[in-house]
């Protein structure tokens, strides 16, 4: 590592003036005195305080006009809305200062472009922005579009009258001038930073288009305030600044130095880390450089560990949902000094990473993380732990403790990200050391890999924690209104409950692809699943999915969140990466056809009828809780018909004979107002019955299931939920400790809810039931009905009660990975072999049947299979003909060590009466 170089700021103000030739000709709208000031200015403002600085202020008095207006390329604009009278002309101030008051002349205009009314939107540009379909196309003179200058300009679009005074104003969303003159260019460069090749030289690219002037603050360490001053070179064909690779700066820290017009806040110059940051310090203020394929950031054996093979089909996958605090924060066998770090994952002899051992020997094929990006809302040092009092299991007290901290604690799921290709800080050992966290990640990953299990990783590219000039806005700062989704206004669309980006403009896409291939390429995980995918375009994430084929010699698989809302919904804005878009394009979305089906209801359900409602698999009709309206036998046929439909893979074209006995595709059943088949195939669909959102299995059975339930009974109907998923076609989907009777204490939404409501036990002694009353926020509507449950001891399962779940679903495991037929390939495949046996007059819809053959399928492992479940209370006894063929229980679930006795005392296919026997609330599979 070359020496660091310490400026003071009187030496600062000599590199300035021998930087001014090159700065000159960087700053194309500036001045040679303008260019000169910005440059002496700019390292006593490396650690300035705040996040800008006011470099010209907006003109006194003038008035914040919406962005109703959009360029859409550098020649067309679209003002929805416009009225017919006036005159119309684009204004610009290079510096800005712009005043246009209603009635009076624009002040402050350096230059203008005449704006001509045309006809309706030329088609490209229609399909490219179909919401602006409405209302006539404006276009600039030929030959006088927007340029670089422009774009870095505060730009008005006017409406004015005869006499040149302003009737109406509009600021411009510039996404679709800025894709047009940019990205293509910028598309085929590398971002962050960068390394030369066979040489030790570091140098980085800021994609900033719309800045004035882009400087580099460089610092030896992550805290030291002494920093050099290094200009970046603008590139015009890219929009691009760019430092060239000209001397070793691996291990130091920066942020840059950028200064741009911001809507309403005048010209500023923002003090902003890297959107390609690889690493951090401590609370993410200075971005670390670290050339990812430096042995210095490998941790020993990394370069020459296995990796488990590439799934051969996403079907082929059983994934287990982790959060990596969850995983070893309550675990006495871990260091405590590694207990929610990466590093836990290390510990080979640790209860936690046994567990994760036995479900990999079982079947199960990865771990996915929820999110181990950089995170805006965990400290990274100084968060706080609060102390819980061991109060009533239906106090508010433990709430009230955990809420009182719940922003400076040390925990969040982290849905927030700050720096999309950056490890989280707060799960390494030294967050200030922007290395240690890569090493550490690493190591985690390597571990993984060494019990057998694929790694995927929970990502958020929907949104960001914040946009515009807030301390967690990093995007926004750099680029103002680009990488946000804007709404008809020029505001920040916040459906998706935070800052929503928009993966549509080719940039946003590109930082999205970039990241993906980095956390691929660089570390080793080996799928990806997507919060709210549904908010991104299918065209994205199908060159996403290709790419990453192509650069690494095999596919990945993709799966994530394919529900349809807020502002894009419907194809709105582009065909959607959704559930009912994305058939034919292998990319996984969960299916919730089966899952509300089995629960009772969907889970975003928080009324009080929606909350005890039962579903198939907790008692509706045949065991009813006594609370609501009494269910239906026909409500019961319904269900199972949506259990049928998650068992066939939720396949459009598959052909089920429903409840009514007609025979249809799956798309022809109702799920609510949406068809019930929606993928073409069964890599297309995620089954499952729990993940770390909404109320977990077991609270939501304690809600729903008969209150007079025994311990038993409880562990059977979880398994019941367990098996549905595990025998279904598709992926297999599990929450991690869904499998130990998991509960948080009946809290519908634990993403803040601290350690106290998020606890995995792997001495598998408490299930987390009864922890107090879940956190207000988001749970104080329910607690009087969570007051008596919680404080019922008969509810709280017993150790042995949890010890008999884990070990029937390792069972379970191990039938899903006996035989291919659990996870076939291709629709036709599931058509040809999957078949649901009609059963004899008088079988209760508690009982379905699912028929798989073998016959000629590599791996099948038996001619036939036949999976019985019962969701009835009662053991279920009846005669099926074809019960005299032969068949027998299966080996797994037949063996002296099985672990459900009374599965493997009860279920039986008696040949000699034609008769079938399957316990209560069970999952039989039989085989030939």
């Amino acid at each position: 590592m070359a020496s660091p170089i310490f400026i003071t700021p009187a030496s600062s103000l000599r590199l300035a003036a021998a930087a001014m030739g090159l700065l000159l000709a960087l700053l194309p709208g500036l001045g040679h005195a303008e260019g000169a000031a910005l440059a002496s200015e700019g390292l006593a403002a490396c650690d300035a305080p705040g996040l800008a600085e006011v470099l010209r202020a907006p003109a006194p008095g003038a008035p914040e006009w919406p962005a109703r207006a959009h360029a859409l390329d550098l020649q067309h604009l679209q003002w929805p809305g416009l009225k017919a009278e006036g005159v119309l002309r684009l204004v610009a101030a290079w510096r800005g200062g712009l005043k246009a008051v209603a009635g009076e002349p624009v002040q402050g205009v350096d230059a203008s472009l005449p704006v001509r009314r045309g006809e309706a939107l030329p088609e490209a540009l229609a399909l490219k922005f179909p919401h602006l379909r409405a209302g006539g196309v404006l276009t600039l003179p030929p030959g006088l579009g927007l340029d670089e200058r422009w774009l870095r300009a505060e730009l008005l679009l006017l409406r004015e009258d005869a006499q040149g005074r302003v009737l109406e104003a509009s600021r411009l969303q510039l996404p679709g001038a800025l894709d047009q003159l940019y990205a293509e260019a910028a598309e085929r460069l590398d971002y962050g930073p960068l390394f030369a090749p066979a040489t030790r030289a570091s140098g980085l690219r800021l994609w900033a288009p719309t800045a004035h002037q882009v400087q580099l603050c460089l610092y030896p360490d992550a805290e030291s305030p002494a920093a050099r001053l290094l200009p970046l070179q603008w590139e015009p064909a890219s929009g691009s600044w760019f430092l060239s690779p000209t001397e070793d700066l691996r291990g130091q820290y920066y942020r840059f130095l950028l200064d741009v017009l911001v809507p309403g806040q005048g010209l500023l110059r923002q003090r902003v880390t890297d959107p390609y940051a690889v690493s951090l310090n401590a609370d993410s203020r200075r971005s670390f450089i670290a050339d990812l394929d430096d042995p210095a950031w490998m941790p020993p054996g990394w370069q020459q560990h296995r990796r488990p093979a590439p799934a051969a089909a996403p079907t082929d996958m059983s994934i287990y949902e982790l959060h990596v605090r969850d995983f070893s924060w309550h675990d006495p066998s871990q260091p405590p000094a590694l207990r929610g770090r990466f590093g836990a994952f290390a510990q080979a002899e640790s209860l936690g990473v046994q567990h994760l051992g036995r479900l990999a020997r079982a079947g199960m094929t990865d771990v996915h993380l929820l999110p181990v990006f950089d995170i805006a809302s965990i400290p990274e040092r100084g968060c706080v732990q609060p102390a819980v009092p061991d109060a009533a299991p239906d106090s508010e007290a433990q709430q009230a403790a955990v809420s009182a901290l719940a922003g400076r604690d040390c925990y969040n799921w982290g849905y927030d990200p700050l720096h999309y290709s950056a490890p989280e800080g707060s799960y390494a050992s030294d967050a200030n050391a922007g290395g240690q966290r890569l090493l550490e990640f690493r190591q985690m990953v390597m571990a993984l890999h060494g019990l057998g299990l694929r790694v995927g990783m929970d990502v958020v590219y929907n949104h960001t924690p914040a946009s515009g000039q807030h301390l967690h806005s990093v995007l926004d700062r750099v680029v103002p209104g680009y990488y946000q989704r804007l709404d008809a206004e020029g505001r920040v669309e916040r459906s998706t409950c935070c800052d929503n980006t928009a993966t549509e403009h080719r940039m946003m896409a590109k930082l999205m692809s970039d990241s993906v291939l980095l956390w691929a390429h660089k570390h080793g995980i080996d799928s990806f699943r997507f919060d709210l995918m549904g908010h991104q375009p299918r065209a994205v994430m199908e060159a996403l999915a290709a790419r990453l084929r192509r650069q690494l010699g095999h596919a990945v698989p993709l799966i994530g969140e394919g529900w349809n809302f807020g502002e894009v919904a419907n194809g709105a804005r582009f065909v959607q990466a959704s559930q009912l878009s994305l058939n034919g394009s292998g990319i996984g979305t969960f299916s919730d056809r089966a899952r509300d089906a089995l629960r009772g209801g969907s889970p975003g359900d928080g009324s009080p009828a929606g909350l005890v409602r039962q579903g198939w698999g907790n008692g509706l009709f045949s065991a009813p809780n006594g609370v609501g309206e009494p269910a239906t036998r026909a409500a019961l046929q319904q269900a199972a018909d949506l259990v049928r439909v998650g068992l066939a893979g939720s396949l459009r074209s598959y052909r089920l004979r429903d409840w009514r006995g007609v025979s249809r595709p799956l798309s022809g059943i109702a799920y609510g107002d949406q068809p019930a088949g929606y993928a073409s195939e069964p890599a297309e669909v995620v089954n499952y019955a729990e993940n770390h959102d909404n109320h977990t299995l077991f609270d939501n059975h304690v809600l729903r299931l008969p209150r007079d339930v025994s311990h038993e009974e409880r562990v059977r109907a979880q398994l019941l939920a367990t098996a549905v998923t595990a025998y279904s076609q598709g992926v297999a989907y599990f929450h991690a400790g869904m499998e130990i009777l998991r509960s948080k204490s009946l809290d519908r939404n634990s993403f803040d809810s601290g350690d106290a409501f998020n606890r995995l036990d792997w001495r598998l002694q408490d299930n987390g039931f009864g922890a107090g009353l879940p956190p207000a926020a988001d749970n104080a509507g329910a607690w009087p009905l969570y007051r008596s449950l919680l404080a019922d001891p008969a509810i709280k399962p017993r150790p042995q009660d949890i010890r008999q779940a884990r070990d029937m679903f390792l069972d379970q495991l191990r039938v899903r990975a006996s035989s291919s037929l659990f996870h076939l390939r291709s629709a036709a495949e599931v058509q040809q072999r999957l078949s649901f046996p009609r059963l004899p007059r008088g079988v209760p819809p508690t009982v379905l049947m699912a028929r798989l053959d073998g016959r000629g399928l590599p791996g099948a492992g038996f001619r036939e299979l036949l999976i019985v479940f019962n969701a009835g209370r009662e053991a279920a006894r009846f005669s099926w003909t074809p019960a005299r063929l032969g068949w027998r229980l299966h080996p797994v679930l037949a063996a002296a060590d099985a672990a459900d006795t009374a599965l493997r005392q009860g279920a039986r296919a008696d040949a000699a009466r034609g008769e079938l026997q399957v316990p209560a609330w069970a999952a039989a599979v039989f085989v030939r």
